[in-house]
């Protein structure tokens, strides 16, 4: 019997941050660090770091849709990032750190914008929501050091201060949900 995997591509701000969220959940088989959504192919992260290839640092993450669903998935990630600030989370500023949806079918697009209805709709947020909703077209997988970068590199400073507290959020909002 094989195993069939979904994919769901976010991009929240810094990669190691989300890529750090997403690794702790039942059923996400793989989380990748990269970019998506720009111009140039095979941007290396110094150029995306300086705004100029219109990538966003994203992951793509292979789940198993019979133990997490999409919208759990996009439950999390509304709840581990700001998804009111534009081209911006944290310290990070750059439209490298934009909150983006890239969906990969009609489905996960409408599940996406009925998501955000549902946020907007019950008022989870006090500024509007500016997430972009975009087609998901290629993904370029991120140099090895940036991969699984919180767990080898927890005693960072970025790491303390900003992956620590989400993933503090994380098991206190979510700890049926995760590994």
């Amino acid at each position: 019997m094989t195993e069939e995997f979904k994919t769901a591509i976010f991009a929240g701000g810094c990669f190691w941050c989300t890529e750090a969220v997403f690794r702790r959940i039942n059923g996400v088989k793989t989380v990748n660090s990269g970019y998506t959504g720009g111009f140039i192919k095979n941007p290396a992260y110094r150029e995306v770091c300086s705004g100029i290839t219109g990538h966003a640092e994203g992951i793509k993450i292979g789940y198993d849709p019979s133990m997490v669903s999409y919208v759990e998935l996009l439950e999390v990630f509304f709840a581990t990032h700001d998804p009111t600030t534009l081209n911006k989370q944290a310290n990070d500023v750059g439209t490298q750190y934009r909150s983006a949806i890239f969906y990969t079918d009609t489905r996960q697009k409408s599940q996406a914008q009925d998501y955000i209805s549902l946020l907007t709709s019950e008022g989870v947020f006090s500024s509007p929501i500016v997430t972009e909703i975009t087609k998901f077209e290629v993904f370029y997988e991120a140099d090895e050091n940036h991969k699984d970068y919180y767990n080898n590199n927890k005693e960072q400073p970025y790491c303390q201060f900003l992956i620590r507290p989400k993933l503090k959020k994380l098991q206190e909002h979510f700890s049926d949900k995760l590994k």
